[in-house]
Parts: C-alpha cells; sequence; structure tokens
C-alpha cells in the first residue's frame, strides 16, 4: 500500500496546519503523501514535495515576480497552470495516484485547475468553502467531489478536524480499494441525450449493447457535451452516436447550456466512426421564466419545470445551425453520417406540441443539405427522432461503420 501516493495542492503559507493534519490522516492508513505548495503570499509552515517557486516556474514565471506584481488573479491563475503541469508531471512518474484539495475561494481556483487536467477515474476531492454554491467553474467537465467545509479552513477544531479527516479517508478509501467486479472489455459508444430525445436514445442504446458495445451516455446540459468532447480526446471512446446536440443552439443564440465553440470537434478530428442528429435543436435552455434576457421577450416558450424555460429556435437561427454542424461535420476525418429525422427533432417538436414548426425544420434540413460535403453521408428518414425506426436506423449506420473500422 506505500506505493501508493496521493498529492495535496494548498497554501502552505495560509493553510499549513490544516494540510498538515490532511497528511498526518493519510500517513497513518500507510500511504505515501506528496504536498504540492501554492502559496503565493509567503513562506510555507512546513517544508513541501514541490515548493510554490517550482510551481510558479511550470507556468513559466517565478514566485518572486507573481508577488512582485501584487496582482492576486493574476497570481491564482498562473498557478493553477503550473499546479496544473505539476500534477500531470507527478501522474505520468506514478506519483500521483489521487488529489486531495482544501481551502477558500484561491486554492478552490488552483486545485481543480490541477484535478481538471488529470484523466477521469483518478481521484479528485475538493474540501472547499466554495462547495455548496456554483461548482461548475470548478468541476467543469471532471469527475471531481466538491464536499463543503462548513466552516472556513481556517485552523483545526472539532468541526474542520472532521471535515478533513472525512476527506482524506475517502480519498485512502478510493485509492487503496479495488472494486471487486468483474469488468467485460468491450468497445465503447458515447450517446448525447435530453428529456426530449430520451426514448430515441434508449432505443438506440439497447439495440447497440445488444451487438455488443459499452455505451455512455451524457445529458446535453453543456458540461455534458464537453465531457464527451474530452473523453474522445482521451481516447475512451471508440463511437459516437451524437443524437443531442442542443448544446449549439444554446451556444448560438445564448443559451444557458452551451457545451462552448468546439462541440462537435473531436470525433471529428479522432477519425472515429460517428452518426450525428438533430436531436433538440428546436430549443434554447434558460432558468426560470423570469430569468429570461428581455431581448427575447415575443418568442415562443415552454416551461419545462420551474427551473428550466424553453425557447423555440426561428428560422433564421435555424439556417444558421445548419451551416455550422454541417461545417464541423466536414472535417471529420473517418467515417460521419448525419441522420435528420423529418417529422420532428424532439419530443415537443411533432404535430400537436408547442414547438412544432415545419418552417424552422425545413430551414435547419435545407441548410444542412445545401452545406454538407458530399464524402459526408446524408440519412433522411420520414420519422420523428423518438420513433422507433429512427431510433434504430442511425445505431444500425453506427454499427455498420464500427465494424468496418474494425472497432468491433
Amino acid at each position: 500500500m506505500a506505493t501508493v501516493s496521493v498529492v495535496i495542492v494548498g497554501t502552505l503559507d495560509t493553510k499549513g496546519e490544516e494540510i498538515a493534519f490532511a497528511r498526518d490522516v493519510i500517513e497513518a492508513q500507510g500511504l505515501d503523501v506528496h504536498v504540492v505548495d501554492v502559496g503565493i503570499m509567503g513562506e510555507p509552515e512546513f517544508e513541501p514535495d514541490t515548493s510554490a517557486g517550482e510551481v510558479a516556474e511550470a507556468d513559466g514565471t517565478t514566485i518572486d515576480a507573481l508577488r512582485e506584481a501584487g496582482d492576486r488573479g493574476e497570481a491564482t491563475e498562473a498557478m493553477g497552470e503550473g499546479a496544473a503541469a505539476v500534477a500531470v508531471r507527478l501522474h505520468e512518474e506514478g506519483v500521483l495516484d489521487a488529489v486531495l484539495g482544501l481551502g477558500g475561494s484561491g486554492n478552490t481556483s488552483i486545485a481543480t485547475a490541477a484535478m481538471r487536467e488529470l484523466p477521469v477515474g483518478v481521484p479528485k476531492v475538493m474540501v472547499s468553502t466554495m462547495a455548496s454554491g456554483d461548482t461548475e467553474p470548478y468541476v467543469g467537465a471532471r469527475d471531481i467531489m466538491m464536499l463543503y467545509s462548513v466552516a472556513d479552513v481556517e485552523g483545526l477544531n472539532r468541526l474542520s478536524r472532521r471535515v478533513i479527516s472525512n476527506a482524506a479517508l475517502a480519498v485512502v478509501g478510493m485509492v487503496a480499494n479495488e472494486p471487486d467486479v468483474e469488468v467485460e472489455d468491450r468497445p465503447t459508444v458515447g450517446i448525447t441525450m435530453f428529456g426530449v430525445t430520451t426514448p430515441c436514445v434508449q432505443t438506440a442504446r439497447g439495440y447497440l449493447e445488444d451487438r455488443g458495445y459499452e455505451t455512455i451516455v451524457f445529458h446535453a446540459t453543456g458540461t455534458g457535451g464537453r465531457a464527451m468532447e474530452s473523453l474522445i480526446e482521451e481516447g475512451v471512446i471508440d463511437g459516437v452516436l451524437d443524437v443531442t446536440t442542443t448544446e449549439r443552439a444554446d451556444e448560438l443564440v445564448g443559451g444557458v447550456l452551451s457545451a462552448g465553440p468546439e462541440r462537435l470537434d473531436a470525433a471529428a478530428e479522432a477519425g472515429i466512426p460517428q452518426v450525428v442528429s438533430v436531436g433538440a435543436l428546436d430549443m434554447v435552455n434558460f432558468g426560470p421564466r423570469d430569468s429570461v434576457p428581455e431581448e427575447f421577450e415575443g418568442r415562443e416558450f415552454h416551461v419545462h419545470n420551474p427551473q428550466v424555460t424553453l425557447m423555440r429556435t426561428t428560422p433564421e437561427e435555424n439556417a444558421e445551425l445548419g451551416e455550422i454542424i454541417a461545417a464541423k461535420l466536414n472535417d471529420a476525418t473517418g467515417p460521419t453520417a448525419l441522420a435528420l429525422p423529418l417529422d420532428g427533432v424532439s419530443m415537443l417538436d411533432v404535430e400537436g406540441e408547442d414547438f412544432h414548426d415545419p418552417e424552422a425544420d425545413a430551414a435547419l434540413f435545407d441548410a444542412l443539405r445545401d452545406h454538407l460535403d458530399e464524402g459526408i453521408e446524408l440519412i433522411e428518414i420520414d420519422a420523428a427522432i423518438n420513433d422507433e425506426e429512427f431510433a434504430r436506423a442511425i445505431a444500425e449506420r453506427l454499427d455498420e461503420y464500427m465494424r468496418e473500422a474494425g472497432v468491433a
């Protein structure tokens, strides 16, 4: 067990006592600990394994330069990038099996920057005063466990000792035990889903699993799309059934669930088989109804629940989405198909439902037809996206691609 090493990332100039306590808890369980100091205000309270100076140098600067500049935001960003570089190196060298961070907003920003650069599956635990609020900027699309510190991470007391020791022992449990479960190594397919495309995904997933694939379903809520893109880049995913590309609509129009401008890039660049569709491009996502920006008043809305308001995309927006998606697919280096459900792109985009708009759908489909290169296969089916006929057709086509490519 002593060969297992936990890296603790913390500011030893202000949180040395708390970090030393976490280190002692972990070492008492027989694991090695490697402490990375990211403090920028003063000297460390004890000698770290990696100094703040080394972290700064990993980002191409010096700790003295950061201190002399006196810009805390700039220093925090630099130390975050340096800590990320150090964490990646330690992981590659076999020194990092898990990472633990603890602190306030500054060290949460620094430590999670390092965590986000580590592969999915490497245990990552962050004890933070920020864990009870919006954690998306810290977690991103990685499997980071955020534990609210309840009180500030400032001194040891009956509360902080319990919270910190719980976090330390959680890390120990994750790295010192292997799940006694047999896992079959199968080709992996990433699938994107929204509530309004669930029936399609369930049918397609069942077909693919019956054909011997492992499937990973990503909720297309911005972070879900980014997570899938990241795992494609890491080589975890062998093929993609991108049913639900709705995040592109949020990116274009200004909704709250954008996955960024890089969405749809990873599979194209990796050259893996992909079948892409236009699921939920009839909608842009916002929070509660009263949170929708005034500029959109007068548009067609559907209140999905008290926290989620959907807005129908216009023909003009759909035409632009068609151009964007076609351009993304045209860059693909592997077998790629675009599948169009001509009778509706979501549960709400069928006859009798709130977002049924044949004109908007036609603008989307026409733009895709006009801008898609001949090398990209175009599949058009007279069905709605959630009809079994459509779901089976796209799953079958991906299966064919995977087998032709020798992946399955």
